[in-house]
This record gives structure tokens, C-alpha cells and sequence, in this order.
């Protein structure tokens, strides 16, 4: 790790991105063909107690209901939402979308098209014949589309899926993997093994995307130990190590085959005060190039018949945390608006920090400006070498791949020592001139890709980058360079 100290700071503007989750029809797993049933701890979907659900929701949450009253129709989910954010003053000018109601990858090609040409038509006004005008019209629309995740699973995030999610434009990918234990993914019968969760990884690594992980502590048959365990392998075996996590601790919910362990005693949640101990455990193990975007799941308490009990979970862990004397250093966290909201502190003296690490058979370069005296984050930068096993043609050969670029705030820094630069340079900016001279200095590499959301690739032209298939890239060697 090394760092470079930029300067003091003033007058933060956070970005404004409204997110908007939007749900697909309701469909059967994919996996019920060969395994014969879903998941043990599964509730909704179209053969469940909660009909009119997706796969894996009760129908009862708010994104379900707002699908359910749109008819789960794309565009009129996306006008919607983005409507009801304007009149609760939010900026609209940035969504970035969340894919959800169970495996997407595993619907029909063509309603997957249908579905995501209505996103980038929703949002620029145009009627688009295919996914590849809808992109070119999204790209010009004054509300920009800066990002698309798509939750899928280990055994529909192949080469062919990835290919087809980077036409989408989308940039993130949430993968659910539950537990890192074979025998937990066989009893609850996921229908993929623990090494398909590494190859998936592998894959969505080499292809630029972000990967997001779902994980469930209290599964049956693991126990408060074995679940620390396996998250203490989740972040420190190079074979895993997600950009972000969202936690699941496991719900009885009725109609689940769980519900009929739990209601004959086979099955016991841990008590509430445990639950809170190994959240607060967990945490403490994040290292600080991980985002934990949620907790807990949104599904209202009175479906649960066991297992979360409060609806401020990660309140309370952190609560208990203190307690204990850890800190989570999550980048969620250390986040400056998160900060500034919660302690009233903002950055001061900003520096540049540089952390190495090995993952997925790559190398991976988490850049960021940060107040290291706070704690305080302001901006990263995801910085890969793509490995040998990189299957697009764009990323062959000795290319490196930005695969995330986040200001959080807009800071305008000073430096005694060339003040007039930083003041007219973002943080986003210079993350991106120090990948470029990583990348070509360090990884040898001649040309740096970015995954660009739709929204955004305007900004990487003006650094110089053009579109290459899905991606923004920029030959490092310009002639007379060699």
C-alpha cells in the first residue's frame, strides 16, 4: 500500500444517483428441472403460497408491489419509479437499475431484450426495435442510465450470459451464493457447487464487471463458529473475494421447506442477540475494498416466522461492535456523505491510497482518495490485469480493465504545490491517470478498457477513451510512446 497526499478540501457536493429496482415476470428456477424443487429456504414464485411473486420474494416488498401494480411491465415500472423519486426530491439525473424477481438470465432471450430495451426506453423517451438502438438513444438521453445490475446465479453467469448482460450495459453483477460449504449447498439444494461460485467469479472478474455476493449465515447445520469461518475463507481465499457483499441472514418463512423444518424442530434460528454477535463479527472481517450493501432483506416481519426480528439490524451490530472494540471499514462505512450524515465530519487532508491484492486469478489495484486520519473515503477506482483466461476479444492480449470508477463526493482539493492543477482536476480524474500509468508502467499493458455504464462514456471520451464493443478503452502507447 502506498499513498500520496493530495491536500486539504472544501465545499462537498454529493452525487445524486437515484436507484431503481425494477422486477421481471415471475418465472420458475431454473434449476427445479434437475435438482426437482428450489431452494429449502425459498418463499415466492408462481407455484407458492405468495402466486402472484417472484422467484424468491413474498410479493410484499416494496419493489414487488410497485411490479405488481405496473404488471410487471419494464417501461411503466421504470416511469413510475422515476416519477415518485422526482416528487420526493431526489435528482433523477443519474439511475442506475437493479434487475430483480430471480434468475433474469434464465428467461427467454427475447423477453430479456423486451425487457431491457424498456429500461433505456423509459428513460431517454425514444421506441426502440432492438437492445442495440435502445443503448445508442440512451447514451444521448438527458437522464443517463450509469449503470445496470443483474442478479443472477453461479450457473447462469457463463460466458454466453456475460456477453449478453455487457450488451445490456449492465456493470454490476449479484451473485447469489449463500454459503461457501458444498454440504450446505447440496442440503438446501441450491443446484450448483462451490466451484462454479469461483468460476463465475473468475469469469465476471475477466469480463470487468463488479461482482456483489448474497450470502445467508444461519443455514442449517452450519452453527455460529462455522459461519464465521466461512466468511473469514469468503474474504481471504483469492478464489472468492467479492467488490461487495449483501447479507441475508436466513428467514422461516411460510410455504419454504424450511418452514416445515423449522415447524417440526429440525431447524432453530439463532436467538436474536446471537444474530446480532455474528453480523457484528462479520463486519469486523470486511476489508475496505468491499461494499456491504445491505443487512438484512426488506421482507415485512410479520411473513417471518423465525429468524430476524429486527428491522435495524445492521444498527445494532454496529452498536455492538463498539462493544466489542472492531470497526467495519467497509466502503459503505467510510463513505464521506455516509460520514458526514451520521458524525459531521468531512474530509480534510485528502491523500491518494494504493492497496494490492490477489483475486480470481487476476491482479487486482484498489485505488482511492481518502482521509486516512478520519477515515474518510471519497473516491475508488477498480483497477484489474486481465488474466489469460479473459474470453473477450476486446480484453486479449496485454490489456488492463477499470471495473469501477465512484466519486462520492465532489471535492475540490487544493495543493501548495501545484495548486492551479487540482483545482481544475476531479478526484474521477486522476483515479484514472494513476490506472493508466499502473497499467502501462506496471502491468505492461498497451491498452486499459473501462466497463462504462451507458450514461457515462461521454465522460471517458473526453479522457481520451473510444468505444470498443461494450467497453471505453485507450491505447497507452500513442505513436512516438514506445
Amino acid at each position: 500500500m502506498y499513498v500520496r497526499t493530495v491536500g486539504p478540501c472544501s465545499d462537498l457536493f454529493l452525487w445524486q444517483i437515484a436507484v431503481v429496482a425494477v422486477m421481471c415476470k415471475p418465472h420458475r428456477c431454473p434449476h427445479i428441472s434437475f435438482t426437482g424443487n428450489i431452494c429449502v429456504y425459498c418463499p415466492g414464485g408462481p407455484d407458492s403460497d405468495f402466486e402472484y411473486s417472484t422467484q424468491s420474494y413474498t410479493g410484499y416488498e416494496p419493489t414487488s408491489m410497485r411490479a405488481i401494480r405496473a404488471r410487471y411491465d419494464p417501461y411503466l415500472q421504470t416511469r413510475h419509479r422515476v416519477e415518485q423519486l422526482k416528487q420526493l426530491g431526489h435528482s433523477v439525473d443519474k439511475v442506475e437499475f437493479i434487475v430483480m424477481g430471480g434468475t433474469f438470465m434464465a428467461l427467454p432471450e427475447e423477453y430479456r431484450d423486451f425487457f431491457i430495451r424498456n429500461l433505456h426506453d423509459a428513460l431517454s423517451g425514444h421506441t426502440s426495435n432492438n437492445v442495440a438502438e435502445a443503448v445508442r438513444y440512451s447514451e444521448r438521453s438527458s437522464t443517463k442510465c450509469v449503470g445496470i445490475t443483474i442478479e443472477t446465479r453461479p450457473d447462469y453467469c457463463l460466458k454466453r450470459h456475460l456477453s449478453d448482460m455487457l450488451n445490456y450495459g449492465s456493470t454490476r453483477l449479484e451473485i447469489g451464493v449463500q454459503s461457501v460449504y458444498e454440504d450446505v449447498a447440496r442440503d438446501t439444494n441450491r443446484g450448483h457447487t462451490v466451484r462454479a461460485v469461483c468460476e463465475s467469479f473468475h469469469l465476471a472478474k475477466d469480463a470487468g464487471f463488479k461482482v456483489v455476493a448474497h450470502m445467508m449465515p444461519d443455514l442449517p447445520n452450519v452453527g455460529m463458529e462455522r459461519d464465521v469461518e466461512q466468511f473469514i475463507e469468503f474474504f481471504e481465499n483469492p478464489a472468492f473475494r467479492p467488490d461487495g457483499l449483501k447479507l441475508y441472514p436466513t428467514l422461516v418463512i411460510r410455504g419454504t421447506g424450511l418452514y416445515e423444518l423449522w415447524k417440526t424442530g429440525r431447524y432453530k434460528s439463532y436467538t436474536p442477540s446471537a444474530l446480532v454477535d455474528l453480523v457484528a463479527r462479520i463486519l469486523a472481517l470486511v476489508p475496505p475494498w468491499t461494499r456491504v450493501y445491505r443487512v438484512q432483506r426488506d421482507i415485512p416481519m410479520p411473513l417471518v416466522s423465525s429468524g430476524v426480528e429486527h428491522g435495524n439490524l445492521r444498527e445494532l451490530a454496529l452498536a455492538r461492535m463498539k462493544d466489542m472494540g472492531t470497526e467495519c471499514r467497509d466502503v459503505r462505512t467510510r463513505e464521506v456523505g455516509i460520514q458526514e450524515i451520521h458524525h459531521k465530519v468531512r474530509p480534510y487532508q485528502v491523500e491518494l491510497i494504493r492497496r494490492d491484492y490477489v483475486a480470481n486469478g487476476g491482479w487486482e489495484t484498489f485505488l482511492s482518495y481518502e482521509d486516512p486520519e478520519q477515515d474518510i473515503l471519497i473516491g475508488l477506482l477498480r483497477l484489474r490485469r486481465c488474466s489469460p483466461q479473459s474470453f473477450r476479444p476486446e480484453l486479449k492480449g496485454s490489456v488492463s480493465i477499470v471495473r469501477e470508477l465512484h466519486v462520492y463526493g465532489s471535492v475540490v482539493p487544493v495543493s501548495s504545490r501545484d495548486p492551479s492543477k487540482f483545482q481544475h482536476q476531479g478526484f474521477g480524474m486522476m483515479l484514472m491517470e494513476e490506472a493508466e500509468r499502473i497499467s502501462r508502467d506496471e502491468h505492461g499493458s498497451r491498452r486499459l478498457a473501462v466497463i462504462s455504464g451507458v450514461g457515462t462514456r461521454n465522460y471517458y471520451r473526453k479522457l481520451g477513451y473510444e468505444l470498443d464493443g461494450p467497453y471505453m478503452v485507450k491505447d497507452l502507447y500513442g505513436p512516438g510512446m514506445d
